[in-house]
């Protein structure tokens, strides 16, 4: 297996990019947010393939991802393009399949399979965004932003979309803190 490239980039596509080392240029596939990066190969009886990632968090998830029965790594890495890493653990855990089903030829019955097969994994890590300021302890109590994610909640929103509104904002009042949220999401 290729653990890296050195190299020099070649070309720059939509979906992959060429380095070129020692005289050879190598084709990686890379995600939408991620045009230069460690690569990943996949060997198939028809040819190998690189794919090219920011993060050691993204080339794990990958992993992961590609572990699940039906998900290659093309599904995977249209996956990772739709949503930060992060936010895909989130989804796993609080079983938002219509967050994973965005990825373009991913389905809902898919993105079924991915929730079932990764979320005992991903139960122990810690999936809160940045910018989360209550424990998950606290989360379990009846903090502002605890009541705001409650809210949010009721309204129809998504967990992990619940979650995104939320992080970073300054600790206020529930009702302050609602009324960030949801013009958060608005915009």
């Amino acid at each position: 297996m290729i653990s890296y490239l050195k190299g020099t980039l070649a070309w720059r596509g939509e979906d992959r990019v060429i380095v070129e080392t020692g005289g050879v240029g190598y084709q990686v596939f890379v995600s939408p947010v991620t045009l230069s990066a460690l690569p990943h190969m996949s060997v198939k009886e028809d040819g190998i393939s690189l794919f090219g990632f920011r993060s050691m968090e993204e080339l794990t998830l990958f992993h992961q991802l590609i572990g699940v029965s039906g998900v290659g790594p093309k599904g995977a890495l249209a996956l990772l393009g739709v949503l930060p890493a992060s936010q895909i653990r989130i989804a796993i855990v609080t079983e938002d399949a219509a967050a994973l089903a965005k990825a373009p030829g991913l389905g809902k019955k898919t993105a079924q399979k991915i929730i079932i097969d990764l979320k005992d994994k991903m139960k122990n890590e810690t999936l809160l965004p940045e910018g989360w300021e209550e424990t998950p302890q606290e989360m379990t109590g009846a903090g502002p932003k605890t009541e705001a994610l409650e809210a949010l909640l009721a309204l129809g929103y998504s967990r992990s979309e619940a979650v995104r509104a939320l992080a970073n904002l300054p600790q206020e009042d529930t009702e302050s803190l609602l009324k960030a949220a949801l013009k958060r999401m608005l915009q």
